[in-house]
């Protein structure tokens, strides 16, 4: 399905936590509906003016009833932070919904969302799509120190599992000292790459199948610059075209 650009409307923008935002647009294509794990190419500044390029962000919510499309993302350099700067009934223009997500439909057994910090995010769409399906996960999260937007995941999850770095909330420590993958038939999983790479040499140690969601730099979010190309098992690939969605033993050779 290919990318649309489209000028959306802000509805709300609220602060989720310190540097965390939660924008919500109304997204007028219901042709182009998104699903979990994609993302979209956000920008809310002239062409003519730094930055160069538009910020890459995954899906957190879709609403296909109101035709609400959510973004939760982190504040980090100066494309997120013109977006921060975003108000109710200020307008940006969105290009999407590209990449491959999480295949839902293939999802069988007993299943386990693994998430760290922002990569959380495009878990809370899996989620929702998940439990639409009959297919209710347990859900493990890990974060440095004060956890966020977990209330939204409680109802649609089995059982929710925290740990924090600071031992603030839940168990203290990284979120791998609590996932078992031998309990699950399948792992997915999203966060910092070391954590990732962590979940995925215990998912292969346990014989279970792990699908981990990359995040790169992008420039086009169409796979025609190369620019956010990943080494694979089966050769060079490009992150937002053939990802951002992976067996975890392609992209990290367990």
């Amino acid at each position: 399905m290919p990318a649309t650009a489209c000028e959306v409307k802000v509805l709300a923008h609220t602060v989720v936590a310190p540097n965390i935002r939660l924008l919500a647009v109304a997204w007028p294509r219901a042709d182009k509906a998104p699903h979990a794990g994609q993302f979209f190419m956000l920008r809310c500044w002239p062409d003519t003016a730094a930055p160069l390029l538009s910020r890459p962000i995954s899906v957190h919510s879709w609403d296909a009833a109101t035709g609400t499309l959510e973004f939760l993302y982190e504040v980090r350099g100066q494309g997120t932070r013109l977006l921060a700067a975003l108000l109710p009934g200020d307008t940006l223009l969105l290009t999407g919904p590209s990449g491959n997500g999480f295949d839902v439909a293939a999802a069988e057994g007993k299943i386990a969302v693994v998430g760290g910090g922002i990569g959380t995010a495009p878990l809370y769409q899996l989620v929702k799509e998940l439990a639409a399906a009959g297919k209710k996960p347990d859900l493990y999260t890990g974060f440095r120190d004060e956890p966020y937007g977990l209330e939204r995941f409680s109802p649609l999850c089995g059982r929710v599992h925290v740990a924090t770095d600071s031992g603030k909330v839940g168990y203290h420590g990284l979120v791998t000292g609590i996932l078992h993958p031998e309990e699950y038939d399948l792992v997915l999983c999203c966060g910092p790459e070391p954590m990732m790479k962590a979940v995925a040499a215990k998912c292969e140690a346990a014989g279970v199948k792990c699908l981990v969601s990359l995040e790169k730099k992008m420039a086009c979010g169409v796979g025609a610059c190369l620019g956010c190309t990943c080494h694979t098992a089966s050769g060079a690939k490009s992150v937002c075209k053939h990802g951002p969605v992976f067996d975890s033993k392609e992209v990290f050779g367990q």
